[in-house]
């Protein structure tokens, strides 16, 4: 079962190919969301045993920093590179 932890935002390391995905309008919209609501679902990360690597969530990710957050909920997986 996964258990949600507190994540640092500015340590999540975000892989080039996964930026090139990124939506700034996406982003913006997310984060009114995220003002209004709250955020609905922790981000997925995985650790290389030096930093945490984002799997799933860039947008909510983004979001968070455009928000000021200096901490995210994430679920810690197990998942291959990409």
């Amino acid at each position: 079962m996964l258990r949600v932890q507190k994540v640092k935002v500015d340590e999540i390391y975000v892989p080039t190919a996964r930026k090139k995905t990124l939506h700034p309008e996406t982003v913006r919209h997310l984060a009114e969301d995220i003002l209004e609501n709250g955020m609905k679902m922790p981000i997925q990360v995985r650790h290389d045993g030096k930093r945490h690597i984002l799997v799933e969530g860039l947008h909510r990710l983004e979001a968070a920093k455009w928000l000021g957050e200096t901490e995210i909920d994430a679920y810690l997986v197990q998942a291959k590179r990409h």
